[in-house]
């Protein structure tokens, strides 16, 4: 049987799969992530060990942040995972004796959810973590645009008289919605900020209220400008800040009606139906990863 093993790397966690050529998951392994190079490689060959369960897998593809060289496995700036440059690809392939194809953890994300949505011949997933981004998927394959960086939408400005973003600008989609931008803004200490904002905001704190406000008309735009750059079918909300839910979503979908009610292009567009949740508990991410998995032609010592 074909087995390929993805591993979505995040800031706090490795999340490693097994698939079967149905891409359904045979095996799955969680670990904390370590700080710097060597600590991020170790906890990569150990969870691919896990779910190898002592067999030798056809493709290993790993989903890690940062900026990627396409076709080269050379991972930078990730700097959430302690990592300034690091030939991934090469450090993982010495220690397993085959070379995974590595790829941004976005892009890996949207090819795993289009996996699980296959009637959509485009899809955008738009992931709502620390930061915002995109990854656009056509056919079930990723489209990185001619440089690489097509999704990258967490800067674009919907709101010049919004909050000010580290990049310089106000009113960005990633300063209403990133979690990091909600978080300094919200000033108050919260292991997940965007949730305690939603409570504090139920509560009647207008302080919250207007935060809210604005993560979810950042949101609303983000998918909208998705579907007008790219006419994809669908939307996916997916990232930390999506496990707020229906208490994310209702709204979002609400504030995309509106705006569209004085339009009738926009509302031709049906821009609310296209947004959709990833399933709660779906490790599109690691799949994805996995799917994106080249196989290599031949085998790599390992422990060089």
């Amino acid at each position: 049987m074909s087995v390929r093993i993805g591993l979505d790397v995040g800031g706090t966690k490795i999340l490693a799969v097994a698939v079967d050529g149905e891409s359904r998951v045979l095996a799955s392994e969680r670990r904390p992530t370590g700080w710097g190079a060597d600590a991020v490689v170790d906890g990569i060959v150990a969870a691919i060990a896990a779910v190898a369960g002592g067999a030798q897998p056809d493709a290993v593809g790993i989903g890690v942040p940062g900026q990627i060289a396409p076709a080269g496995g050379v991972v930078r700036h990730a700097l959430n995972l302690g990592i300034e440059q690091l030939d991934l690809a090469a450090a993982v392939a010495r220690r397993t004796g085959i070379r995974p194809t590595v790829d941004n953890d976005v892009r890996a994300a949207a090819v795993g959810a289009a996996a699980r949505m296959p009637d959509a011949g485009a899809l955008a997933y738009l992931n709502l973590g620390t930061g915002v981004a995109a990854g656009i998927v056509v056919g079930g394959m990723p489209w990185r645009g001619a440089r690489g960086a097509a999704g990258e939408i967490g800067h674009v400005s919907v709101d010049p008289a919004g909050p000010l973003c580290p990049c310089g600008q106000r009113g960005c989609i990633e300063a209403l919605a990133g979690g990091a931008n909600v978080a300094a803004r919200w000033r108050r200490p919260a292991d997940l900020p965007v949730a305690a904002v939603f409570d504090a905001a139920d509560a009647g704190d207008p302080e919250a209220e207007a935060i809210r406000s604005d993560v979810v008309w950042g949101v609303a735009a983000a998918a909208q400008l998705l579907v007008l750059t790219a006419d994809v079918d669908v939307v996916v909300l997916g990232g930390g800040v999506s496990h707020l839910g229906e208490r994310l979503h209702a709204p979002v979908r609400a504030a995309l009606r509106q705006a569209a009610s004085g339009s009738t292009f926009l509302t031709s567009l049906d821009l609310a139906r296209r947004v959709v949740a990833v399933p709660d508990g779906d490790p599109v991410g690691a799949v994805g990863a996995a799917l994106l998995a080249v196989p290599a032609p031949g085998r790599v010592a390992a422990g060089v």
